[in-house]
């Protein structure tokens, strides 16, 4: 029972770890998403860019958004505003493991979905709530968006070039580390399960995840007492060189870690002279004379393509790389290597690529067993085989408008 990102992203690596193992047993994970019967996860509207229609069907097709976060998943078009509708639900809270959702605090009990109300169906159950600021505290009834916590949780404040205004990060990131801390939070409770055979509800906070990411940055301020050092852009607080340097076509990032990875670099630029020079030759003065010295190696290796310098460093031990964009990732060499994008046959919209799940098994294979579904994909499908209902039965809500 979630929309969006956060939700969807969890429930996505759950589906992820339904499996077949090498003696090709299943160990099936079934996620059934509940979508409103017309308009469906809020996603599936934020487009362009689509996928196509190939089979005819009208309208844009599906959106990139929605296809990124719902593979591995059944879809069931729902109206829980009738109370058709919420019996369905409790029908299949009483045969699931693991309920998730991401309303406010206390919405679901008007239609007697809260932890209180299905705990008694179903008492082994884990349901998972996933909100903006938690079930308990001064902002609990607040809406959580990704960009408002990243604002009011730190992380914007130091995100940014070190001149520049605050910014977001590219990706909505406290809604990713959410879905993470959730689904590893939904494991640990099943294993808890295992032993104590109960459920239990977890509540999980996008503002929390975001404060518990800050990680060292946090650490330092709770160590010190101090202000954080604000933005950084590209570069490190306490490293030098460690950062973005222009190229004759682009950008490098070099990481010269500690001095001998400092003097490496120094010889791979043609500048073996700056090892011993002695505004450089400690990192402690390097910090020191940081735009000296930052100036100096942008100097050369604006020189230079980014390509030119990738194979000059080649094998040099220090870390480096090139700033690519999401194509060039994509595409990128060692991303098909490992595997990471699939090609995945679509229902309604003919192959398509996606991003494959990241972690390699030796024994056990995760990965796409699903394309996302379309709405209502799995309806009839779910009433029928998972809670037995008939074919009259599931035609007659559907002419009530309860399910889709």
């Amino acid at each position: 029972m979630t929309r969006v990102l956060a939700g969807p992203y969890c429930t996505q690596i759950l589906g992820d770890l339904g499996i077949k193992n090498n003696q090709l047993t299943w160990n099936r994970a079934d996620v059934i998403k509940i979508e409103h019967p017309t308009r469906g996860d809020d996603t599936r509207a934020w487009g362009p860019p689509y996928a196509q229609y190939t089979n005819g069907e009208d309208g844009p097709g599906e959106s990139a958004y929605y296809l990124g976060v719902n593979r591995n998943k059944r879809s069931i078009g729902l109206s829980f505003q009738h109370p058709a509708g919420v019996d369905i639900l409790h029908r299949l809270v009483k045969e699931c493991d693991v309920l998730v959702e991401n309303y406010l605090p206390g919405s679901l009990a008007k239609y007697a979905m809260d932890y209180d109300t299905v705990s008694k169906l179903n008492p082994q159950l884990i349901y998972a709530s996933i909100t903006g600021y938690g079930q308990t505290g001064p902002y609990r009834n607040r809406a959580g968006y990704d960009v408002m916590v990243e604002a009011e949780m730190g992380l914007m404040h130091i995100t940014g070039s070190r001149d520049g205004p605050p910014v977001k990060v590219g990706v909505a990131v406290t809604d990713l580390t959410t879905g993470l801390y959730t689904s590893n939070s939904v494991m640990a409770a099943l294993l808890g399960r295992a032993r104590t055979g109960k459920g239990q509800h977890i509540d999980v906070a996008l503002s929390d995840c975001q404060v518990a990411t800050l990680a060292n940055i946090a650490s330092s301020c709770l160590i010190s007492g101090k202000k954080d050092t604000g933005r950084w852009g590209t570069a490190h607080p306490s490293i030098v060189p460690y950062k973005a340097f222009k190229t004759a076509d682009g950008d490098i990032l070099l990481g010269g870690g500690n001095d001998r990875l400092y003097g490496v670099l120094c010889n791979k630029l043609g500048k073996p002279e700056w090892i011993t020079d002695e505004r450089f030759k400690t990192n402690a003065v390097r910090v020191k004379h940081r735009d000296t010295l930052e100036e100096l190696i942008e100097n050369e290796t604006r020189q230079k393509s980014t390509q030119e310098w990738l194979e000059i460093l080649e094998g040099c031990g220090m870390p480096y790389a090139a700033i690519n964009d999401v194509q060039d990732t994509l595409n990128h060499e060692h991303v098909l290597a490992r595997d990471m994008v699939k090609e995945v046959e679509h229902p309604a919209c003919g192959t398509i690529k996606m991003v494959n799940t990241p972690v390699k098994w030796s024994d056990s294979k995760p990965g796409i067993r699903m394309p996302p579904p379309t709405l209502g994909q799995h309806t009839d499908e779910i009433l029928g085989e998972t809670l037995g209902m008939s074919k009259d039965e599931v035609e007659a809500l559907r002419n009530e408008g309860v399910i889709a």
